[in-house]
């Protein structure tokens, strides 16, 4: 099998450098021009991983609708996110295990804090401009629209407010929500930290669709959780 990553920024790169896929039968290669014509000329399964900004997007889609590879969607916000097409497509706002979990745990049960007041703080790098889809996705299962939840992307805030170090600005991801019903509150905060912290957590996502005869159509990841294969 061969797994191609799409993109050239810092999480393409983690992909490329720190996943944990066995190399004895997976081989791990970046998108390029020959690296497409020699999967669409090979017998290997091809399993494509998206991690870019979108501009390669319409390649992608036209070598999975030819080859019917599964497409990981790892950006936020993209057009695979509507419509139909005729191969697999695993969405991912997410890549941590942990919190995919913790996220369905809140899709199944998130409506029964909608009477409570809730508040959705997310913290990222200073130079994510996409949308923020793991705070997103928490805000649908708890009824907190995307305009209502708060976007901290100032350092000194990160610093002062959320404790980040220093060497971890650059590179982190925190939510913290805050559910309060006037006589209780609840407090739930995800840190995720660390030089490469998604590698593990596609690694387990490429090998489940892997193992699986996924249907041509889109899965959300949390479907993944929900199946049991994560």
């Amino acid at each position: 099998m061969q797994v191609l990553v799409v993109g050239t920024g810092k999480l393409a790169s983690e992909l490329l450098d720190a996943h944990r896929l066995d190399p004895a039968t997976c081989r791990v290669i970046p998108w390029s021009d020959s690296a497409r014509n020699d999967a669409q000329r090979s017998d290997a399964r091809t399993i494509v991983v998206h991690a870019g900004s979108g501009r390669e997007l319409p390649d992608v889609i036209a070598f999975c609708e030819a080859t019917g590879s599964p497409l990981v969607e790892l950006s936020t916000g993209s057009e695979l996110e509507t419509g139909s097409h005729a191969f697999p497509v695993v969405l991912c706002p997410n890549t941590n295990i942990l919190m995919l979990k913790f996220m369905s745990m809140l899709e199944t049960s998130g409506h029964l804090f909608h009477d409570c007041r809730i508040s959705l703080t997310e913290s990222h790098q200073a130079g994510k401009t996409s949308v923020p889809g793991t705070a997103v996705g928490i805000g649908q299962s708890l009824g907190v629209r995307p305009e209502d939840i708060r976007s901290v992307r100032d350092p000194d805030v990160q610093r002062s407010e959320f404790a980040v170090a220093d060497d971890q600005l650059s590179r982190h991801a925190i939510h913290r929500i805050r559910i309060d019903d006037g006589a209780c509150s609840l407090q739930f905060e995800s840190r995720v930290v660390g030089a490469t912290p998604y590698a593990d957590g596609v690694s387990r996502i490429v090998d489940a669709v892997r193992q699986h005869d996924l249907e041509h159509r889109r899965y959300s990841i949390v479907e993944f959780i929900r199946n049991g294969w994560l």
